[in-house]
């Protein structure tokens, strides 16, 4: 098995202040793509670089305590790509692609962390710009290689992926344009979205983010942001996925898949 956990991290530095290491030093997982460090290399040299026995690598955000994606990887990288060409988004620090290609496989885990709209109009043009930079970007990969792109999407796509579906239709991560987006890289790619091709109807166990606001939390008032999107072949061979909610490292829950492949 190929054991693959995403996590938006809330702060890197929070996190590990909360368990995460020790969690995940159990979790006995060959990938983990991380999101959201709110860290730069000064901030984790030497601490956080390596963590669970794996070996980190980064793409940090021009602006501090910002963004931030990571994979630590039980296994050595042929190629790492930091950033997707986007001037405007590498700054951002949104992008990070690892490859593992033997003769006969050329097989990605990226780890993503999609803009968010929720602070502002501003912000949400950004999204916008930022869907639209990725998806021919996700479609050309597509057509060279196998991957798993891992991920604080930022978009609840369908109306089971949130619990106050009729409340959220006019705010950031469930308005038409962007969930119109996701169907339509879904049915374009024939991409897999892994969670929903091993649970397709299952609603409030589901939810990967709660809002800090009120008691979301202990109410179950959340969303399902954090995907595992996987090409149609590599998504075929996912086995089961876990959503940990037994402790809180952020604000987000990781996503834990099990592949039946090995690199």
């Amino acid at each position: 098995m190929f054991k693959l956990i995403s996590l938006n991290l809330n702060g890197i530095r929070s996190a590990a202040r909360k368990g995460v290491e020790d969690w995940l030093s159990q979790s006995n997982a060959d990938c983990i793509c991380v999101q959201e460090l709110k860290a730069q290399k000064e901030d984790i040299q030497g601490t956080l670089e390596n963590l669970a026995g794996l070996n980190g690598h980064f793409h940090f955000a021009e602006k501090k305590g910002y963004s931030g994606v990571g994979v630590y990887t039980k296994h050595e990288p042929s190629d790492v790509k930091v950033g997707f060409g986007n001037s405007e988004f590498d700054a951002e620090g949104r992008y990070l692609e690892l490859c593992f290609d033997t003769p006969s496989r050329k097989l990605s885990i990226i780890s993503s962390y999609f803009p968010s709209g929720s602070s502002g109009e501003d912000r949400q043009e950004a999204k916008y710009r930022f869907l639209d930079a990725i998806e021919p970007y996700i479609k050309k990969l597509k057509g060279s290689r196998e991957f798993i792109l891992c991920g604080d999407i930022n978009i609840a796509h369908q109306e089971k992926d949130l619990k106050n579906w009729k409340s959220n239709q006019k705010n950031s991560g469930f308005l038409p344009q962007e969930r119109q987006w996701m169907t339509k890289l879904l049915s374009e790619t024939g991409l897999t979205d892994v969670y929903r091709h091993l649970h397709p109807d299952t609603t409030d166990d589901c939810y990967t983010w709660w809002s800090n606001r009120g008691q979301a939390w202990a109410n179950n008032v959340g969303w399902r942001l954090d995907y595992q999107i996987a090409t149609q072949a590599l998504g075929q061979l996912a086995r089961n996925v876990q959503i940990h909610k037994a402790e809180r490292f952020s604000d987000h829950a990781p996503i834990i898949v099990n592949y039946e492949f090995k690199i």
